[in-house]
């Protein structure tokens, strides 16, 4: 998560010049010189003092100077936490319409990390020189970071835009995991290149049906092509141009060994329950899994963390999946500030975890929005010890 940079480091003070001793050569003319002169010898400056002062003046100008200086590196760094079940600027962090809600006593945090080094926020000399020295704090040349020729508009942008995926994602995997069903339309973005599809289905067709049987959510999409191995023949039904067509797909493999149509679905959802979620100030997709953990809370009436602070990160998909995330190191270390004693991080990025959780910090390998909810819910009862953490089997398999 890219979060807005922290405010600037204020410039160190201007070194004090040592006082030297004055120095008296002759007293000040008088009308009167037997009188005693209230003034006092005159006082006298060394070279060698005003040469220390003039030097340790320029070097303060120049530490000046190099401290406001931009730096050719990227930082990362602890950044705030928000409680999805509390408030933000006096309002709700998560609102629900049309449905019962219930109030909750522990707290769900979402994690964020704090960078400058990205355009129109470069960092600062003093800046990379702390992140060396701090343990939570991560720098890295600019370049591996942020694209040369990216501009903060389109990161903003980018941002923005996978923050507003990733909260209708949340959305649709809460209420499903909470057994509502989320009717869906599943029009066609695009083909991948070199499976059957390509040259069968367009972009704005609208899958309405698989073998036929009609679709009405992602989620049996899914769950039917799970049961199809890769190389089989399935007959999608589209809306084309007004009409029906029913197109033959040979199934081809996707990453995880089993069966793709070679289809991009760009589905529009039909939300049975109205979630709002005010959260202006927070880029980016990493906050899934705890957007859905507190519409879940939410929605029941169990109070699942039942006064524990549990931090945690993981994007989400529409199937309740959760996927890795960057500056979980940053993350942790932010989390254990703000007063989580718990932390929920995906498997997938305990490759990172291990060897790095800060002491007073319990971590929980989750895969799944089921795994979260289960787990916020032994945290709350008080029977978490057997949950599951990132261990070095993990980060072999990983």
């Amino acid at each position: 998560m890219v979060d807005q940079p922290p405010a600037a480091a204020a410039l160190p003070d201007e070194p004090a010049v040592p006082d030297e001793p004055l120095v008296s050569d002759e007293p000040l003319a008088s009308d009167e010189p037997d009188e005693p002169d209230d003034l006092g010898p005159a006082p006298r400056t060394s070279p060698r003092a005003l040469t220390l002062s003039i030097g340790m003046l320029l070097t303060a100008v120049l530490l000046t100077v190099l401290v406001a200086l931009p730096a050719p590196y990227a930082v990362s760094s602890p950044g705030p936490t928000r409680d999805v079940l509390g408030d933000v600027g006096g309002a709700p962090l998560i609102t629900i319409n049309g449905a019962e809600t219930f109030d909750s006593s522990g707290e769900l945090r979402l994690v964020t990390v704090s960078s400058t080094g990205g355009p129109g926020y470069p960092s600062s000399v003093s800046g990379v020189l702390r992140g060396w020295f701090d343990a939570s704090t991560v720098v890295q040349p600019v370049e591996t970071v942020y694209p040369p020729e990216a501009s903060q508009e389109q990161i903003n942008e980018e941002n923005t835009a996978a923050m507003v995926s990733s909260q209708e994602n949340a959305t649709v995997a809460a209420l499903t995991e909470l057994g509502y069903e989320v009717p869906a339309t599943l029009a066609v973005a695009g083909t991948v290149e070199g499976t059957d599809a390509a040259d069968k289905l367009v972009e704005g067709d609208v899958i309405s049906a698989m073998d036929g049987t009609a679709l009405t959510t992602y989620t049996q999409l899914i769950e039917m092509l799970g049961a199809v191995s890769p190389g089989d023949t399935v007959t999608l039904t589209v809306q084309r141009d007004g009409e029906d067509v029913d197109v033959p797909i040979v199934t081809g493999t996707n990453a995880d060994g089993g069966a793709q149509i070679g289809v991009y679905i760009d589905p529009t959802f039909d939300l049975p329950v109205d979630v709002t979620i005010k959260i202006d100030d927070i880029g980016g997709s990493s906050a899934g899994t705890m957007f859905a953990l507190g519409i879940i809370d939410k929605l029941t009436p169990e109070d699942e963390a039942d006064g524990a602070v549990i931090a945690g990160t993981g994007t989400m998909d529409v199937t309740g999946e959760v996927g890795p995330i960057g500056g979980i190191r940053q993350k942790m270390a932010g989390a254990l500030r703000d007063g989580a004693s718990w932390f929920l991080a995906p498997v997938s990025n305990c490759d990172e975890v291990v060897g790095h959780v800060p002491d007073g910090l319990r971590v929980v390998k989750i895969e799944t929005l089921h795994d979260a909810r289960e787990a916020i819910t032994a945290i709350g009862a008080g029977t978490a010890d057997d949950l599951p953490t990132c261990t070095a089997q993990d980060v072999a398999a990983g």
